[in-house]
């Protein structure tokens, strides 16, 4: 089990949002960070607005799938950037490698429609 947080563009975007008005000011990677998360985090970004509640229950959701329980990453990965196409959902898995045939990305897709739509 991993003791690593995985978090949405909006969390990220609300926290800095945050920090920004206790402390008054934010460091440059802070700014540049805050900008690029409310940029991600808006429907500027591939047309659908990041809710954290939504990533949350799907992060969750996708982490009860047995290839993906080891890998929170990705399933944080697709919770946040919502693929709707099988091929779009291997070049994400294919980074740790993950074996799934075309059916089982096909559930994939099914669980991400039922929470992002």
């Amino acid at each position: 089990m991993s003791d690593r947080e995985y978090v949405d563009f909006a969390t990220v975007r609300d926290l800095l949002e945050q920090a920004n008005e206790r402390r008054g000011e934010l460091s440059y990677e802070q700014l540049m960070a805050l900008g690029h998360a409310q940029w991600a985090a808006s429907e500027n970004r591939g047309g659908t607005k990041t809710d954290s509640e939504v990533f949350k229950a799907l992060r969750d959701a996708l982490m009860e799938n047995e290839k993906l329980a080891p890998h929170p990453e990705i399933s944080a990965k697709l919770a946040e950037l919502c693929p709707m196409a099988v091929a779009d959902v291997r070049v994400i898995i294919a980074s740790k490698r993950i074996a799934m045939d075309t059916p089982e990305i096909e559930e994939l897709i099914t669980v991400i429609r039922q929470h992002a739509l």
